[in-house]
């Protein structure tokens, strides 16, 4: 490996061989050992869509990407500097994401006609077949050389080849200049008691895999990057799921309110039920239901007892719990419902990311059925959304829709812990018993009624799917009342607005080009601008996180600027809502609906063909 031993600014590293290689805990590992070293990260972990495809084929191939930097990183990268690559099937299924002077690592031993025919080489010589002479290829005997390391293991021939991932990974650390000891700490405490001789076997190959590029002369900090001097506090990384679970975690610490989850598990979505599960000792209630009507049911009954109730699904399952979703809206109760978009319709792209369920968020219930509707738009602050959500939810007593996508739910960037003390109190209305007659749907000048708890002496009332009186909460079926009471639910979302903040812009108040983005899209379409902007071109950013109710000055943004683009993973969608919205602007589109997020280089590209 002949490269200039100088501190690079930014690396992508992208682990990529079958499904059973283990490349996401690799990357994992190795992910977290430049976060525990100060380096700024952003990681995709990249699922085959089968639960198991044909070994050895190329839609088994499953890939975990990480871009480390000394500055801040806003997405995974573009293409990547180092692919290791346990198979040909990887190899093929990646070159495409290969940056000119990249280097290549490939198990030799995985070379095999067999292997070649299964991913559909011509030719016994991947390399050449795939036009990748000019890189850096480095053909390593990994499982050979794990076996012959494990020599002496009790381990069977089975489960030694099964830690050759630990190899590549020593490898890895080594080019980065990177020490082992985080990789030895997991492994000591995920298997040291229960299977010590797999604890110590993984170890060795670690050291292995460290050693034979050193003997091999492979440069110890080829791909070496300085710290990134983030801010002073305490860190971890995180995935935009587990950083859901615990921002209702806090939200619910902060209402002093019992939290409970009642889901069902669906792909992308199902860490944060198991998530939540894992913190009993916190209050945490958790119900795996039969399926995904029985999991909102469940919530909508948890809120009326008093809990913060939230429900979990991606897609399909947002579907299939419109109608109790409408239950939740005509009692209004508090509710926050995930959604992890994934690439649909029906079962779709069940592991890739799309963002084709924003109209669904907004519309797909029957009646008129408003419901605030609040997007994440990176793994760390899905945390920050989903305690937002949840504090809308209470203190307006309406359902939330909070929207992710499998891009940012299964990715991880290094996140601050934050202080519970730094953050809001949540109040919700609690209705208090003796201050006079009960009304369970009179209002606050929020439109607002009070969140009354079953069993609570004097608090008695009805609520439930039919129309009820504006006032007592009676079954009403007047022609007025139902007027009444259907304005009333939608001027009672659309008060939220006066809690969120006003809209910002990355770049200048106004320009030429205004780049409108919502949700999982913001590193991408952030790195693109802030391209742009170095080389002084005229072009702003705009990211939507609230999308019902808008923030505000929303019209006054986009009156600044000669022309606007939305950018999201659907056919329009946003668009479509921004052009009803604001008939007086023209909204010009770029749309990319193909299970993979956006990458800059397109990006740049499309602005720049508008800008000029």
């Amino acid at each position: 490996m002949e490269k200039q031993n100088a501190l690079l600014k930014d690396v992508v590293i992208r682990f990529s061989g079958d499904s059973g290689d283990g490349m996401q805990l690799t990357g994992t590992l190795f992910s977290e050992t430049l976060a525990l070293a100060g380096n700024a990260i952003s990681t995709f972990p990249d699922y085959p869509a089968e639960i198991r495809a044909p070994q050895g084929t190329v839609a088994g191939v499953s890939g975990f990407q990480v871009h480390f930097g000394s500055a801040s990183v806003n997405n995974p990268g573009d293409k990547c500097d180092v692919l290791v690559a346990m198979n040909p099937a990887a190899l093929k299924a990646n070159a495409r994401f290969l940056k000119p002077d990249a280097t290549i690592i490939v198990d030799g031993d995985s070379i095999t006609a067999d292997n070649l025919a299964k991913a559909t080489f011509t030719t016994d010589d991947p390399i050449s077949e795939l036009a990748l002479e000019g890189r850096n290829v480095i053909i390593a005997r990994i499982t050979t050389m794990t076996r012959e390391a494990l020599a002496e293991s009790e381990l069977d021939n089975k489960s030694k080849v099964k830690c050759k991932n630990m190899f590549a990974l020593g490898i890895c650390l080594y080019i980065t200049d990177r020490a082992t000891d985080h990789a030895h700490d997991y492994i000591n405490t995920k298997f040291g008691k229960k299977n010590p001789a797999v604890a110590a076997a993984n170890n060795l190959v670690i050291e292995a895999g460290y050693n034979y590029a050193a003997n091999n002369h492979l440069s110890h900090n080829a791909y070496a990057v300085e710290p990134a001097g983030l801010p002073k506090g305490k860190y971890r990384t995180i995935n935009g799921n587990v950083a859901t679970a615990w921002g209702f975690i806090a939200a619910s610490e902060k209402s002093s309110r019992p939290l409970f989850c009642g889901s069902y598990p669906i792909t992308p979505a199902t860490v944060i039920l198991e998530e939540l599960a894992k913190h009993k000792s916190l209050g945490v209630k958790t119900v795996q239901a039969e399926d995904e009507i029985a999991g909102i049911c469940t919530a909508v009954g948890a809120a009326y007892a008093g809990n913060f109730a939230v429900t979990t699904t991606s897609g399909p399952g947002l579907s299939l719990k419109s109608e109790a979703l409408g239950l939740a809206v005509m009692a209004e109760l508090p509710l926050v419902v995930v959604d992890v978009q994934r690439g649909g319709p029906s079962t779709g792209l069940p592991t890739k990311t799309e963002q084709s369920d924003l109209l669904q968020a907004l519309y797909g219930r029957n009646g008129e059925c408003p419901v605030p509707v609040i997007a994440a738009s990176s793994p760390s602050d899905c945390f920050n959304y989903a305690f937002e959500a949840s504090k809308i939810a209470m203190e307006h007593m309406t359902p939330v829709i909070l929207l992710t996508d499998g891009f940012i739910a299964n990715s991880s960037e290094a996140w601050a812990f934050p202080k519970m003390s730094d953050m809001p109190t949540i109040t919700p209305p609690i209705a208090v018993a003796g201050e006079g007659d009960f009304m369970p749907y009179k209002r606050d000048e929020r439109h607002v009624r009070s969140w009354a708890f079953p069993g609570t002496a004097g608090l008695e009332h009805r609520i439930g799917g039919l129309e009820k009186h504006a006032a007592t909460g009676n079954i009403s079926y007047d022609p007025a009342n139902h007027q009444q009471m259907v304005t009333t639910r939608a001027a009672k979302v659309a008060a939220v607005v006066e809690d969120l903040p006003l809209q910002v812009v990355d770049g200048d108040a106004s320009g030429d080009l205004l780049v409108v983005g919502w949700g999982g899209t913001r590193g991408h379409l952030c790195s693109a601008v802030a391209q742009l902007r170095e080389q002084g071109k005229s072009v702003s950013h705009c990211h939507l996180n609230y999308i019902n109710p808008l923030p505000k000055n929303l019209a006054e943004i986009f009156a600044a600027f000669k022309r606007i683009v939305v950018c999201e993973l659907n056919e329009g969608q946003a668009a479509s809502y921004l052009q009803g919205i604001f008939p007086q602007f023209t909204f010009e589109r770029y749309n990319k609906v193909e299970g993979q997020p956006f990458n800059v280089a397109e990006l740049v590209n499309v602005f720049n063909e508008k800008l000029n």
